[in-house]
């Protein structure tokens, strides 16, 4: 982001720049990374988010028009368990093709909980969401003033 190192910029707006990553799986290989040092999206603002996002969909048309593929994957990591390199928003864009084995998911076949413990999650989720909507209210308030 300091302009240090060579880039290949495909695109860029006032809170992200998209640029082809160095590590090449399959030609069209991009990363999206936001302008401001942060390390993950949960630490982004609204205007950065939208601006992250607005590259990674145009990118992602264009990478998908461009370069030979079976399909997409975006992915953003977060943290050591996440298998996050680069501790700093960013989101790859790649083409993918059948068979490639990037990415597998699941190293063995999932469990599947009852009905039960997902409807408690899911209880969990939106008492956190509801905390977390209060706070983000709380914090424009203050900063508006």
């Amino acid at each position: 982001m300091a302009g240090e190192a060579d880039a290949s910029i495909v695109a860029q707006n006032a809170h992200a720049v998209a640029f082809m990553d160095v590590r090449q799986a399959h030609p069209g290989h991009v990363l999206v990374v936001s302008r401001s040092h942060i390390n993950d999206l949960r630490e982004a603002n609204a205007a950065t988010l939208v601006d992250v996002f607005t590259l990674v969909q145009q990118l992602t048309r264009a990478v998908g028009d461009t370069f030979p593929n079976d399909g997409m994957s975006l992915w953003h990591s977060i943290g050591a368990g996440g298998n996050q390199e680069v501790p700093h928003l960013h989101v790859h864009i790649h083409p993918r093709v059948m068979g490639d084995r990037l990415l597998e998911i699941y190293p063995e076949p999932p469990t599947l909980p009852a009905r039960e413990d997902l409807d408690a999650w899911a209880e969990k989720l939106i008492a956190a969401l509801s905390r977390s909507t209060d706070a983000q209210t709380a914090h424009d308030a203050t900063a508006d003033h």
